[in-house]
């Protein structure tokens, strides 16, 4: 069994890995963030720097499981395969050579 995530923990943990590079340590906070789960509960005072570094790492993050979007229906569910989960396509080179294996077969087909 996993252990549960404290996100009040992981909140702490950013904020301090951030904190020695804020040029303005002792400014007043420009906002709290208030987390509450069945671990407890902490408010955090984030500074303009703070926030900012929030922003930076939240637009550089991709997700492990995000595979890219299908080409057939636009849909961002492809498994670890790159089978899309909504429409059935399968997509990189297995794909490629699937659907070109299947229109050869569709062209000899005599019916």
């Amino acid at each position: 069994m996993k252990t549960p995530i404290d996100p009040a923990a992981v909140i702490a943990e950013f904020f301090d890995a951030v904190a020695p590079y804020d040029p303005q340590p002792d400014a007043d906070p420009v906002a709290l963030v208030g987390v509450r789960t069945a671990l407890g509960e902490a408010v955090f005072p984030m500074t303009d720097h703070v926030i900012r570094a929030m922003c930076r790492a939240l637009a550089s993050y991709r997700d492990p499981e995000d595979r890219g979007s299908c080409v057939e229906c636009g849909g961002r569910h492809l498994d670890e395969n790159l089978h899309c989960q909504d429409c059935g396509r399968l997509h990189g080179i297995l794909g490629q050579v699937i659907a070109e294996h299947a229109r050869r077969v569709a062209a000899e087909d005599p019916t």
